[in-house]
């Protein structure tokens, strides 16, 4: 199979522009997946918060894992965020989440919540045939992902931007990922990245 690569297509400041330009890209997809990928990093309680009340039923980690400092097992967060008191949350974060929606759900209640942390919301399927890329679409592969906060798809460098990346095959295909970038104005911003 392989990892998609991930072409860095967009930039801005604005959280809402990032989202809004990667819906663009996402209705150029000739087919979509059944399921959004979100992912999130809370560093603060009110991140926190605000992301629990979009997705209460999301399974909360601990970022960096933990163990119980007797028995030495890697223990798991399990407070309930919505009553838990700050002085008990702080000490709890960072808080890191995964969670799959189906699309047109909760898309826009997350970008409002997302805070400090790095976050990012994928959406997969297949872009249509073009004569102008090197290989067809592929459904394995091929998607738009924004990343709020952040300047890679691993959510690793954290910025103080928002980055919108076309994903394509794995050899890579610049032809298309410029193609798509010049359809929000935009040119392709770097170096492919090894994607989902």
């Amino acid at each position: 199979m392989g990892n998609s690569r991930a072409y860095p297509v967009f930039r801005t400041s604005d959280a809402v522009e990032a989202w809004t330009q990667a819906l663009r890209l996402k209705a150029l997809l000739e087919e979509h997946d059944d399921e959004v990928i979100l992912m999130a990093d809370m560093l603060t309680v009110e991140d926190t918060r605000r992301m629990a009340a979009v997705l209460p039923d999301a399974e909360f980690c601990y970022v960096h894992p933990r163990r119980d400092p007797v028995t030495h097992d890697y223990t798991e967060f399990n407070l309930a965020i919505a009553t838990a008191e700050d002085s008990t949350l702080e000490p709890e974060l960072p808080l890191e989440v995964l969670h799959y929606v189906r699309p047109g759900t909760v898309e826009e209640q997350f970008v409002r919540a997302v805070g400090k942390g790095m976050a990012s919301i994928g959406w997969g399927g297949r872009w249509p045939d073009d004569a102008e890329a090197e290989l067809p679409g592929a459904a394995n592969y091929d998607g738009v992902e924004v990343v709020f906060n952040g300047d890679d798809v691993h959510l690793s460098q954290p910025a103080d931007h928002h980055t919108v990346f076309v994903h394509v095959g794995k050899w890579g295909d610049l032809p298309r990922a410029e193609k798509l970038a010049a359809h929000l104005g935009s040119t392709v911003l770097g170096d492919a990245q090894v994607g989902w």
